[in-house]
């Protein structure tokens, strides 16, 4: 078994460090751009007077990175050729966003707000499998440059991972469907002209069949951004919506008709690893930052490095960090040679590990910097406050590992979910 990555990968990422040497490290230091990475002014993140969504300057700073980044033909890297893309794999994308990650927080990967210079663009990839050709002539193009976005609309106030009990319905009337609902979490609904909205259009609550994936306009009557979900993490970009009574046509449904989980499924299988890949690269940065202090700090006149309490923690994380980085790419290889399905349950075990593990890497960071570490002149506390967030999202870590159960003890099987 050969255990190297491609020749091919390794090339890219030194080309990628090049690129945000030359282009992304100047514009992060330009001005006084450098505010939006400093822990201590998070604030210019943040319009307090707008319900706590990002501020347009630091969004237009978003912006621009991206579009040197698509300049440079790094922005599109997972994208198929035909559309400006190299066609990279789902082992890529993890090797990358590790990498990415790896660096520390920067304009080249602030996964606050899921941005980073090698596009995580789950939405193109989503509309090139399911969306019509009607719906790809009229999306891809703006998708791909990242100058259009739809948001998520899943979960509801009374229903997070259990989907199949939503209560939005949509019925059809004529040619057309009404949607009637509530939906929490759409993030980048701040900014979306749609949202793609899942409905039970038939069948009964629990259900796997008989969920419609619609793309509903934000400024259609009846559709309302009720409030933003101001987090652990600002700003926010999270909003619960409303839709009453909400009219779209036929042209509006994303996929086939009363199968949209496999939508949901595709898109968490997709995102779910390169999370994990992020994650580890963030778990290992704070690792490395807290081994490089621990030999520098001098109290007591030694080093924290000689002692055993600072060295064991942060050497068991450290093998955790290894063993899960086989696991992520044993896992994404899977998924390239074998479909997008064919490792579920791996998925989950990198997913809910890789969060934790993150989580636990920038608090033991914290404690060998001690006072310093849990102030904002460090990030490991900026770290912990996005990261926490995944072990919730996209399947809170407890529904990850009942999903590993279930492929466990054969209540689950390795293919995509039976009737969606």
């Amino acid at each position: 078994m050969d255990f190297d990555l491609p020749v091919e990968l390794t090339d890219y990422l030194a080309e990628l460090d090049e690129f945000i040497e030359r282009e992304i490290v100047p514009l992060e230091q330009r001005d006084d751009n450098i505010r939006f990475f400093d822990h201590r002014r998070e604030d210019s993140r943040t319009n307090w007077e707008k319900g706590g969504i990002p501020t347009v300057e630091w969004e237009e700073l978003l912006a621009e990175s991206r579009r040197l980044a698509d300049a440079a033909g790094h922005y599109r890297y997972a994208f198929p050729p035909e559309f400006g893309g190299r066609g990279g794999s789902n082992l890529g994308m993890a090797v990358i966003r590790e990498h990415l990650a790896h660096r520390g927080l920067g304009l080249h990967c602030d996964l606050q707000n899921e941005h980073a210079i090698v596009a995580n663009n789950v939405g193109l990839l989503l509309m090139l499998e399911y969306g019509s050709e009607a719906q790809k002539k009229e999306w891809v193009d703006g998708l791909a440059a990242g100058t259009r976005f739809f948001a998520f609309g899943i979960t509801e106030p009374e229903h997070g991972s259990d989907a199949t009990h939503m209560d939005t319905r949509a019925v059809r009337d004529g040619d057309d469907w009404v949607i009637t609902g509530e939906k929490t979490w759409n993030t980048g609904i701040h900014i979306a002209e749609t949202d793609l909205i899942f409905a039970r259009t038939s069948g009964e609550a629990g259900d796997g069949k008989g969920i419609t994936a619609f793309l509903v306009p934000t400024d259609a009557p009846g559709f309302t951004v009720e409030e933003y979900l101001w987090t652990f993490n600002m700003p926010t970009d999270h909003g619960r919506v409303s839709l009453r009574e909400v009219r779209v046509g036929d042209d509006a449904i994303f996929g086939q008709e009363g199968r949209g989980l496999a939508v949901v499924q595709h898109f968490f299988n997709e995102n779910r690893i390169r999370q994990a890949a992020s994650s580890l690269g963030a778990a290992q940065y704070c690792i490395d930052r807290a081994v490089e202090y621990a030999k520098e700090r001098k109290p007591f006149g030694k080093a924290l490095a000689e002692n055993q309490a600072i060295q064991f923690p942060l050497v068991e994380l450290h093998t955790q960090c290894e063993m899960l980085r086989a696991l992520i790419h044993k896992t994404a290889w899977t998924m390239d040679t074998r479909g997008v399905f064919a490792a579920s349950e791996q998925v989950s075990m990198c997913n809910y590990w890789s969060n934790r593990l993150c989580c636990e890497a920038a608090d033991r960071a914290m404690q060998v910097f001690g006072g310093l570490g849990y102030s904002r002149h460090q990030p490991f506390e900026h770290i912990y406050r996005h990261h926490r967030r995944y072990r919730i999202t996209e399947g809170a870590e407890e529904i990850q590992m009942r999903r590993v159960a279930g492929y466990m003890f054969g209540f689950m099987s390795q293919r995509a979910p039976k009737g969606v």
